[in-house]
């Protein structure tokens, strides 16, 4: 019995023996390596000490950094001298000298993702694809190769073009401080959750109290029957003259109207035709008191972006207002069209919005 027990200890104990020696070897391995923190290999074949990864890493770790960041500042002031406007085929010397520093940072940034996919590997949570702001290069290097091999085949490649701003991106990658900076912004912006959702619900309702009390109103103008069109003040058609209907209690009714003026003079002459016989001679008609009938017209302020017909153009609108750009043109729109009382909305709409943003910089704080 005893010698049965001593060999079933014997055969337990043997297999333990052997993982811990084959962990110490490859413990011993990884600290042979010259970058242990990286894959050991990578395209299935080569390892950290083989000569073309060994250069890529060599040249990764050291300068390489900072030139790339010298080359990103420099694409930053090629882009912004870039003028499309002035010469549209790019056959000036300015543009022709832009046009080849582009084409060489281009071509940096290409050699760039390859060294850095030589020397980290490409698929793998410590290889190049395996952070987010390397994929966002790749991702431009793939777009400015699109660009250059699409070119010549009358393709519109001003899709593709515009991934060019997102070039200076690169820099946040390049400046560690930076690059916290932004990853902690991005990290609180699912914490913000219930303030965007408090600030959606809010203006939701902002929105559907607009489209119940003002849907078409912003339509209305002053008629003249007699020629089917509407008046226009001579000033500026971006200031419409939005009338108020005879059911609503607006500002701006008929009568409102300003006097047709000539050379600075103002008229008051009636038309010939209408019982004003041989008055047109001492004086001037004025043509726009035959506007009088207010009606929907096929017309909202600013080419149609200032209404609230429907909720989507609300929210249009309600933006415009809280950005407090323009605010004051919609709330005399509607007070003309509506009601004296509409300010009362605006004023509260701001009010609310801007305790919105109080709780959501607190939030960010906490």
């Amino acid at each position: 019995m005893r010698w049965f027990t001593l060999s079933v200890l014997e055969q337990v104990t043997e297999p333990v023996t052997e993982p811990v020696e084959s962990v110490d070897l490859l413990s011993e391995e990884e600290e042979q390596q010259p970058y242990p923190a990286l894959a050991p290999v990578v395209f299935f074949c080569i390892k950290q000490t083989t000569r073309p990864r060994s250069w890529c890493l060599r040249t990764v770790s050291t300068w390489f950094e900072h030139v790339s960041m010298i080359v990103i500042l420099l694409n930053c002031v090629t882009l912004g001298m870039y003028q499309p406007c002035e010469d549209v085929t790019c056959q000036a010397e300015w543009c022709l000298i832009l046009q080849v520093f582009d084409d060489c940072i281009f071509a940096f940034f290409a050699v760039e993702m390859v060294i850095k996919m030589v020397a980290l590997g490409i698929f793998g949570s410590k290889c190049y694809l395996g952070d987010t702001w390397n994929r966002l290069d790749f991702f431009i290097v793939m777009a400015g190769m699109m660009e250059y091999s699409l070119d010549g085949h009358n393709a519109s490649l001003s899709a593709i073009r515009t991934v060019r701003v997102l070039r200076p991106l690169r820099a946040i990658n390049r400046v560690p401080s930076m690059r916290i900076l932004v990853t902690l912004l991005l990290d609180t912006l699912p914490m913000l959750g219930n303030v965007l959702l408090l600030c959606f619900f809010v203006f939701f309702i902002f929105g559907i109290v607009g489209v119940q009390l003002w849907a078409g109103l912003l339509r209305n103008r002053l008629y003249n029957l007699s020629l089917s069109v509407y008046y226009q003040p001579e000033e500026s058609e971006e200031d419409p003259f939005i009338c108020s209907a005879i059911r609503e209690n607006g500002m701006l009714r008929c009568h409102d109207v300003p006097p047709y003026s000539e050379g600075g003079a103002e008229c008051s002459l009636p038309a010939p035709s209408l019982g004003g016989e041989g008055g047109a001679r001492d004086g001037c008609v004025n043509w726009n008191q035959y506007y009088n009938v207010c009606r929907p017209g096929n017309v909202n302020p600013h080419k149609g972006a200032v209404n609230f017909d429907n909720i989507a153009y609300a929210w249009i609108a309600i933006f415009q207002v809280i950005t407090l750009e323009g605010w004051v043109d919609i709330m005399y729109y509607v007070m003309d069209a509506h009601s004296f009382y509409n300010f009362i909305y605006f004023i509260f709409l701001i009010i609310v919005s801007i305790y919105i943003f109080i709780c959501y910089t607190a939030h960010y704080r906490e």
